[in-house]
């Protein structure tokens, strides 16, 4: 079984340090944890809200509803009311007269000031509340305070073990209680999808790290920030976000492994730095957090709307490879392929993800730390023939790279070259280049990343994804499934080079097919298009800002 819990208020009360406390309770007790944020682009005040999902079994998305909401302000109890379960709990921390609802008031500052001296601890208050709504002991909640704030005195870890044991037995009093999951084998490591390309990044030995805070990407630049000093990494705030992509092309060109972090907007300013490594053939990596556009658009709301310009940004034409990550473990995983593909290749590479895949935390054994740098694919013993851009290269497309400051002069030049990189308009030398750079496509093409199926080879509706709408997906097609409905699903983590031949097996089969999107267009059924997809799928799209889930799904394939 599982069950939502919903804390919502304002900006500044604190709603994200309750629902980190739960997490890191709930996960240490051995539940299966899956947690979400949704919240405005303001410091103070508007309608926040963290997602705290606890289950018996392994989770893989949020929910639409809730079964007990913690209500901190006024607004977070009117809007988000309509929210609440059939049989679920509100508990919400002021007066109301709701005397006929599943209602619970509990004024959490004012107990915390009157426990503790200190409207601080209110979270302390609302955490012992919700262990007694949800029927748990408070001894994993107990250790879990002591760990958290035991760096900060003993007294102040009374105080909080105070102040949750009295928000505990006022609630307990109140006798509205919720059937709750049970710890079983949830690993007590959680982590977010930026955490986990973060640390992948640091292990894979990325060395410089050069970006403008942009939300969402700033979750990926402040996670590698946090690494820095244990992975000997540089991080620079540059000035914007040309600035950014300059910056780690001048490091990639110096042999030291670097990448950018970013949003839609920044990576509009990035676009002829990405031209600019496509010429120099230099092994950059982009991340893109994903937000609604045009513009600003919605800044703190997650879509999959760049997808096609990211394929297509920078002018002129050169190769490049974009992964779409949808767990935390692919976020982990094709972190460090992205790398090890940008330096085999010499040639730019996109990780591509989204404000929701870049926040949520999940379960998920522990991630390798250790030190582990991928191959830069450096060439050491040159001499003075040495020719940076060799057409004769045995690799097809794949020049010898060696580092300046050796025998071997390594030139560097923004315009057409020749083959040891001096600047050239001869024609026959342009043809011969850019033939050269554009083969490695089909390399490329050889080492992608294949679609995921999941489910019965005889299902009969396959839901195809890419990206972070993956867990909502799978979700959906269990429950189907579960209905009598044989569903599968395919997912792409790899988003190009593209290769529509999974999908017209699929289609081969007579399976009815629903590609899930979130975008207007229908970004990538209309990229299966162009690679040769030889039948009709349908489109299932969303574009509201906020994440895809089950329930969605499902109410989408009944319309």
């Amino acid at each position: 079984m599982d069950l939502n819990i919903r804390i919502a208020g304002e900006a500044g009360q604190g709603l994200v340090s309750l629902g980190d406390i739960l997490t890191g309770a709930f996960s240490s007790a051995g539940l299966h944890i899956f947690t979400s944020k949704s919240y405005m682009s303001r410091v103070r005040g508007g309608l926040n809200w963290y997602d705290v999902r606890i289950a018996d079994s392994e989770l893989f998305a949020l929910k639409q509803q809730a079964d007990l909401i913690i209500a901190l302000s006024p607004e977070a109890k009117e809007i988000l009311e309509e929210t609440l379960s059939p049989k679920g709990i509100m508990l919400y921390s002021g007066d109301s007269d709701d005397a006929n609802k599943q209602t619970i008031n509990l004024d959490f500052v004012k107990i915390a000031q009157e426990v503790a001296g200190s409207k601080v601890m209110a979270n302390a208050v609302a955490a012992g509340a919700i262990f007694a709504i949800l029927g748990y002991e408070t001894d994993t909640l107990f250790a879990y305070l002591k760990k958290e704030f035991q760096s900060k005195g003993e007294e102040i870890v009374k105080k909080n073990l105070q102040c949750a044991k009295k928000g505990y037995e006022k609630t307990k009093a109140k006798a509205l209680k919720l059937k709750a999951p049970t710890g079983t084998n949830g690993p007590a490591e959680y982590m977010s999808g930026a955490a986990a390309m973060s640390l992948s990044a640091a292990v894979s030995g990325v060395k410089l790290v050069s970006a403008y805070p942009m939300t969402p990407g700033t979750a990926t630049f402040t996670g590698l920030a946090n690494l820095a000093d244990k992975y000997g990494i540089i991080i620079e705030q540059a000035e914007d976000e040309i600035s950014a992509i300059n910056m780690i092309c001048g490091a990639v060109y110096a042999g030291v492994p670097a990448l950018t972090t970013t949003s839609g907007g920044g990576f509009a300013l990035m676009c002829e730095g990405v031209s600019l490594a496509g010429m120099m053939e230099l092994p950059i990596v982009i991340v893109i957090a994903q937000r609604p556009g045009p513009a600003t658009g919605l800044p703190t709301r997650t879509a999959q709307e760049d997808l096609k310009f990211a394929i297509n940004a920078g002018h002129g034409e050169f190769p490049r490879a974009i992964y779409a990550p949808g767990t935390i473990q692919q976020c982990y995983d094709l972190t460090r392929k992205a790398l090890e593909t940008a330096h085999k290749y010499q040639s730019p590479v996109i990780i591509l993800t989204d404000q929701y895949l870049q926040d949520i935390q999940k379960n998920i054994g522990k991630l390798s730390d250790e030190y582990n740098p991928i191959d830069r694919h450096i060439v050491k013993d040159v001499g003075i023939d040495y020719k940076r851009y060799a057409l004769d290269s045995e690799n097809n497309g794949i020049s010898p790279r060696a580092l300046p400051g050796g025998k071997g002069l390594v030139i560097c030049d923004s315009d057409e070259h020749d083959e040891e990189g001096h600047l050239t308009e001869d024609f026959e030398i342009r043809i011969a280049m850019h033939e050269k750079r554009m083969a490695k496509i089909d390399l490329l093409k050889n080492d992608l990343v294949c679609p995921d199926f999941h489910g019965s080879e005889d299902a009969e509706l396959i839901l195809v994804c890419w990206g972070s709408t993956f867990g909502a997906c799978q979700e959906a097609a269990y429950q189907l499934n579960t209905k009598g409905r044989k569903t599968a699903l395919l997912h792409y983590s790899q988003v190009w080079p593209l290769d529509a031949s999974a999908v017209n097996k699929l289609l081969e089969k007579n399976k009815r097919i629903v590609v899930v999107e979130g975008n207007y267009t229908g970004q990538f059924l209309s990229l299966l298009k162009e690679q040769g997809l030889n039948g009709g799928c349908e489109l299932m799209n969303r574009y509201d800002g906020l994440p895809f889930t089950a329930e969605f799904i499902m109410e989408e394939l009944q319309s």
